[in-house]
């Protein structure tokens, strides 16, 4: 039955009345012209893309008041890569913001039938993701953990059960899975028509048939668009471009980085079965098989994402209208023989067709959305990673917002375009990374797993040297940095592969590097950090970086301040920490993932002054973080110098000689609360620099560590860090920072308003320290971040990031409480007592953990190894 299903596929292929009936089909779908005969000669915005993308932002931005739009498609309406989308609606999504994307489409796509009149499609079957593992089924359950205190119906169930809800799947080799009965089936191109529909009744004037070869710039802002068809000037361009937006950002004279790449995707149709299947029909999703199954007109609609994809238009070919690519039956042979596993009573069935059509992806496997950081008024919506129907709704919502209120309503840091730097753009990169990227998107996905491509592009001076000595790598940034070093005589390989949601095999690894850290010295290369210099001829920095910063930077010279870098609302754009040089010079020490984000917000906000100058010199030092009491005695022999805290306190910052290198900037700091003095050393000197610090070292048990290390101490010391804790919707007031504030520094800074109201009316929510009591760090699931929070039984907020404090002999669980009202859901005013008056419980996969809530560090406690211990608390103090 096999071969003949394969025969009688290609027989169709090749028969010409079935080519007749297909194309028939495919011109039913095309749209009536919508646009007038000639081109507007100006637009507030201009919008390239008419697939779901393009038309979802015309649709948001014209419901939010915006009416002078034009979108502009080189072919028709939703005939790119959109008329290829399989139509699946799903929220089950592991990244937060991607869930809420998903949700809300899910709900604007079932009104908007009635809302426009055009025929969607929409039919809320839900759908089955299907577990062939223990460990798939774990990362189900995080998921529904997820989905539940959304608000989303979900339930994992039996195998069992899913033969009840889908007849058809073969259930043998299943251990459970999850049901989600709101998520859709929808015609893809029919809710783009139906948004366009509603936006052209709001006034955008579409425009099909109509290429854009460049966005005109001009002084670092969008000016217009150049087209086939004339000029338009307009003060937004939005690129939704889809595969072709990479191109399109490429095409002018101040390019624009958007880094994703095509690769093929493939799925089948078939005839109607016997007995049709029922349109209310689950979805099925096999991660483990690596396919999904919809219903498709009484047959079947099935694809997946291979392990080998192939990437394609790596060249850049471009074309108006995406067609059917060619057919490759060997390549989507073990997808259909997952099919059949899955479903046997398939063998026998007709297929009519084997779609193969390009899908973008990014280098993450997040979509990319946000303004350009080089050109003001150039914003981004592509790259969805063949989730386009699932996020489009949500998404253009987003950016609509964005666009309109100069921010969304939800943290879409995970989606933003300057997240990248140029230097993910390369077309090679791209290929490569693609490539692991689309099988990715059902591997399983473990805490801490990191991409295999595109490594070693950013590398610090002494990685060879590192990596000699068995450090193991993560990437950040596209910068290397090591997670812990491999003991002579352990199996690197096992350690390498080892991905478990429970105790992992570096535990022990990582506890003698804290050990060290707390009882001798270590070091840890932060060379990946973002480093700044701002300097002025006058007092122009020092004014300046007083408006952009929260805390007071008019300190002596040598002195570090940590400070918030804040949006108008009081937010945290940035979390860093700036010493001053002299009297007109700034060093600004920023996280890995800020080099694109700070520079852009800074850029587009320091006065236009040719006093003022800033540099990026995060490529010319590298940092060295030594850790411990006895760092002071190491760097005092280096330099024979006194480093004790009354020659040396701390939050000072001093160039100094280190052995035989001078100009080595030493900051008193180290970002985890413990001892120690950071190290800047100019690029040619960190080799000799750290093998000086090595060799001192030895007679004070001084070892390397990584980053594992550094996050347990952090965490466990309460700090919060930006991208994890801190984002653009989380004040100084809502984590503890009020000390970071001054908000009688002599002179008005962004976001101060804003915190003088928190100051005056209370916060919603606080950043609080969970210890969790009764969870067995052996045999139970461990809490990684986006756990649920519950306070006396009640949702109150999630994790951010969590560690095992080997100094607690605990889990540490680091998150937001908000309160709201039981009966109204009305959101109040978090107090102390709320916090310390409820009893809390983390969930982890659906078990649910009690937790001990704090709003301040532990700075001494004892503790006992057995289970369920209570720990004995004393001396609270902030850090």
């Amino acid at each position: 039955m096999f071969l003949r299903l394969l025969s009688d596929t290609r027989w169709r292929a090749a028969n010409p009345k079935w080519r007749r009936m297909t194309c028939s089909r495919r011109s039913t779908s095309s749209t009536q012209e919508l646009h007038p005969a000639s081109l507007p000669a100006q637009a507030q915005v201009v919008i390239c893309g008419g697939g779901i993308t393009g038309t979802s932002v015309a649709y948001h931005l014209s419901k939010m008041g915006w009416k002078d739009i034009v979108l502009l498609e080189q072919g028709r309406l939703a005939a790119g890569t959109t008329r290829f989308c399989a139509g699946i609606v799903s929220t089950a999504r592991h990244v937060s913001i991607e869930l809420k994307m998903a949700d809300y489409s899910n709900k604007l796509y079932q009104q908007l039938e009635q809302e426009t009149g055009v025929v969607t499609g929409y039919v809320k079957t839900g759908s089955i993701s299907l577990a062939q593992t223990q460990d798939r089924l774990i990362s189900l359950k995080r998921i529904a953990s997820s989905l539940n205190v959304m608000g989303i119906p979900c339930e994992i169930i039996t195998p069992k059960q899913v033969a009840q809800l889908h007849p058809l799947i073969n259930i043998h080799d299943l251990v459970g899975a999850m049901y989600v009965p709101e998520d859709a089936l929808v015609s893809s191109a029919n809710v783009s028509l139906a948004l366009a529909t509603a936006a052209s009744r709001n006034g955008v004037q579409i425009y099909e048939r109509t290429s854009v070869s460049h966005v005109a710039v001009q002084n670092g802002r969008v000016t217009g668009v150049e087209t086939d068809r004339g000029q338009i000037q307009c003060q937004y361009f939005v690129n939704c471009a889809g595969q072709w937006a990479y191109e399109l950002g490429h095409s002018g004279k101040e390019p624009v980085n958007i880094p994703l790449h095509a690769c093929e995707h493939f799925y089948l149709l078939t005839h109607p079965l016997k007995e049709p299947l029922a349109s209310s029909l689950p979805t099925i999703v096999d991660p483990d098989g690596r396919i999904y199954i919809r219903n498709w007109q009484g047959g079947i609609l099935s694809g997946g994402f291979e392990k080998n994809p192939k990437p394609l238009f790596t060249e850049g070919r471009n074309q108006l209208e995406i067609q059917n690519l060619q057919e490759d039956w060997d390549h989507f042979e073990p997808l259909l023989s997952a099919l059949l596993r899955r479903m046997p009573d398939l063998e026998a069935l007709q297929i009519m067709q084997l779609v193969n059509c390009p899908e973008s992806f990014t280098p993450d496997m997040r979509c990319i959305m946000g303004e350009s950081p080089t050109v003001r008024g150039y914003f981004v919506l592509a790259g969805m990673n063949s989730a386009g129907i699932s996020y489009g709704g949500g998404a253009g919502k987003y950016l609509a917002e964005w666009m309109v209120n100069g921010y969304p309503s939800e943290n879409v840091w995970p989606l933003d375009l300057k997240r990248f730097g140029a230097l993910q753009s390369s077309r090679t990169f791209l290929r490569h990374r693609v490539m692991e990227v689309m099988p990715l998107i059902c591997d399983l996905k473990v805490p801490r797993w990191d991409f295999q491509t595109g490594r070693q592009l950013r590398t610090s001076p002494l990685y060879d040297r590192l990596d000699a000595q068995g450090a193991r790598w993560m990437e950040k940034h596209g910068f290397e940095r090591v997670k812990y070093f491999v003991p002579p005589g352990k199996d690197l390989l096992d350690l390498d592969q080892s991905k478990t949601f429970y105790k992992p095999d570096w535990f022990d690894i990582v506890g003698s590097e804290v050990k060290c850290c707390k009882e001798a010295v270590c070091v840890i290369d932060m060379s990946s950090f973002t480093k700044f210099e701002i300097s002025s001829t006058g007092d122009q920095a020092l004014e300046s970086l007083q408006y952009l910063f929260s805390n007071d930077l008019d300190v002596p010279v040598g002195h570090v301040v940590h400070t918030g870098m804040l949006n108008e609302k009081g937010g945290y754009e940035n979390d860093c920490s700036i010493a001053r040089l002299s009297k007109r010079s700034f060093f600004m020490i920023s996280p890995t993932d800020q080099q694109v984000h700070c520079w852009a917000w800074l850029k587009n906000r320091l006065p236009d002054d040719g006093n003022l100058t800033m540099e990026d010199v995060t490529w010319k030092y590298t940092a060295l973080n030594l850790i411990g009491p006895r760092a002071v005695d190491v760097l005092s022999e280096l330099s024979y110098a006194p480093m004790t805290p009354e020659h040396f306190p701390s939050l000072f910052c001093k160039e100094m000689s280190v052995g035989y290198a001078n100009g080595i900037r030493v900051m008193s700091i180290t970002h985890t609360g413990e001892p120690g003095f950071m190290l800047y050393i100019p690029i040619e000197y960190a080799l000799h620099v750290y093998n000086e610090v090595m060799n001192m070292g030895q007679k004070y048990g001084i070892r390397n560590a990584g980053y594992y290390a550094l996050r347990s101490l952090r965490i466990e010391k309460f700090f919060a860090f930006w991208g994890q804790d801190l984002d653009a919707f989380t004040t100084p007031m809502e984590c503890g920072r009020e000390f970071q504030v001054k908000l009688d520094k002599g002179m008005q800074f962004v976001g101060q308003e804003a915190l003088l109201e928190q100051k005056q009316s209370g916060v919603y929510k606080r950043f609080t320290m969970f210890i969790l009591e009764d969870h067995d760090t052996d045999m139970d699931l461990w809490p990684w971040w986006g756990e649920p929070i519950f306070r006396n039984g009640r949702y109150v907020g999630k994790t951010t990031s969590s560690a095992y404090s080997y100094t607690l002999e605990r889990h540490v669980c680091l998150g937001f409480v908000q309160h709201f009202d039981e009966k109204t859901g009305e959101e109040l005013v978090v107090t102390t007592d709320f916090i310390n008056q409820g009893e809390y419980e983390i969930d982890i996969a659906g078990q649910r953990f009690q937790a001990k809530a704090k709003l301040y560090p532990f700075s001494s406690l004892f503790t006992h190894r057995r289970r369920k211990d209570e720990v004995e608390l004393s001396g609270y103090q902030r850090e």
